[in-house]
């Protein structure tokens, strides 16, 4: 089976809070595995799952934002625009 690690190892591995871990097994993105204590555990198969590009794609947003210091350089901020949204 390799490693297993519990939620808080688990969620250092793939660098994310321990919150986020049952809140993915919520929405059905993750499923942990029980121990006969009914404890959860992940293991190796799951960091690399999680950590594989693609994994998070979907529900992943980009916030930009443009600003510039004073109205003389408003023509700045329409390239800044144009170039993020290029981006």
């Amino acid at each position: 089976m390799g490693s297993a690690y519990r939620i808080g190892e688990f969620a250092t591995r793939i660098g994310r809070s321990v919150s986020t871990v049952p809140r993915w097994e919520a929405e059905g993105r993750i499923v942990a595995r029980r121990l006969p204590s009914g404890q959860r555990y992940f293991d190796d198969s799951d960091v690399r799952r999680v950590l594989r590009p693609g994994f998070d794609a979907a529900r992943r947003r980009v916030v930009v934002y443009c600003r510039v210091s004073s109205l003389g350089q408003k023509a700045d901020l329409s390239s800044q625009v144009a170039a993020m949204q290029q981006f």
